[in-house]
């Protein structure tokens, strides 16, 4: 079981915001985790003190729509509201998640058009760069966890999307750990690269496709642990390519529910103009996608957090104390 006691939940206030708060709350009460719901008013940078008790009460009703006000009321539900200030989001997000050692972000991001995906956004940036897991969401994708009085998470197919990197390893144990918790179906795929018939002849003979095609089914079949297959239905498959798209075809013909990515690999950490596969998979996906990295908190107290102090003012307290 994945050991997940701490949860940051980004908020902009709008109800663009409600889905990612409704898993974050529901994977807490699954976990028994706290949830810190944090707010970035980037737009009140050195004033933010005197709104804070706005800015919280606006956060308290994001939290009462998204699960609903008699639910907050009565669920078991151990939250806490952050106020965070600073130019990039993205930075602020992060380093808060490593000072307060995050396990798990949870972050919604919204489909954008193909020009405003070339220049990133604030979730891309946190997923890159964060110190713990991601699990990135959009409004209008295929749903598996509720928030509320019934509080389900009904996780039933995982897929990961495997290239043999390190972290690609990484979302497969993440991967094993939910697929074990919910009794899921666990997928691993893994996808070549579509042999070049004008290449050189021993690139796309038939003796040589199939031979990496078959020593790469043999690798995904070894990489699963024997005993997970006494409890979770294991599939694996190989496919010939482009990565993102064939992660996204498999994902709408298997009805996935979860999709499982390194941050970086094999591949998938090659940019090009528009973007990595990561980035690709994460902003055409049917379903939530969860991008691994490792844990990297940061070495700030704990002693040291308030709830009612600015990030500038932690950052000095921390300095001062090196």
């Amino acid at each position: 079981m994945m050991n997940i006691t701490r949860i940051l939940c980004p908020v902009d206030l709008s109800p663009d915001s409600d889905k990612a708060l409704r898993y974050a709350a529901a994977i807490a009460r699954a976990y028994k985790a706290k949830l810190f719901v944090c707010y970035c008013a980037e737009e009140l940078v050195g004033v933010i003190p005197v709104y804070q008790p706005e800015a919280r009460e606006e956060i308290k009703k994001v939290v009462q729509r998204a699960i609903g006000l008699e639910a907050v009321e009565t669920m078991d539900l151990d939250w806490e509201s952050i106020i965070l200030e600073g130019d990039s989001p993205a930075e602020a997000i992060t380093l808060e998640a490593g000072t307060r050692g995050i396990d798990l972000i949870v972050m919604c991001s919204r489909r954008r058009p193909l020009r405003a995906a070339l220049l990133g956004s604030t979730t891309e940036s946190v997923y890159r760069t964060a110190p713990c897991p991601v699990l990135v969401l959009h409004p209008d994708q295929r749903e598996w966890a509720t928030a509320g009085e019934s509080n389900t998470v009904a996780l039933k197919r995982v897929l990961v999307a495997h290239d043999f990197s390190d972290y690609s390893e990484l979302a497969l144990r993440q991967a094993l750990s939910l697929a074990q918790e919910y009794q899921a179906e666990l997928h691993l795929l893994h996808v070549l690269d579509a042999p070049v018939l004008g290449g050189p002849e021993i690139a796309w003979i038939p003796s040589s496709t199939e031979g990496a095609y078959h020593k790469a089914a043999r690798a995904l079949q070894k990489a699963v642990p024997v005993e997970a297959y006494l409890w979770c239905e294991v599939k694996q498959a190989v496919r010939w390519g482009k990565p993102y798209r064939e992660i996204l075809n498999y994902a709408e013909e298997q009805e996935i529910d979860l999709i499982c990515m390194g941050s970086q690999g094999t591949g998938f950490g090659m940019r090009t103009l528009f973007g990595s596969n990561v980035d690709r998979v994460i902003r055409q996906s049917p379903c939530p996608a969860f991008v691994a990295r490792p844990l990297r908190p940061t070495h700030a107290p704990l002693s040291m957090l308030s709830n009612h102090e600015p990030l500038f003012l932690l950052k000095e307290k921390y300095n001062e104390s090196l």
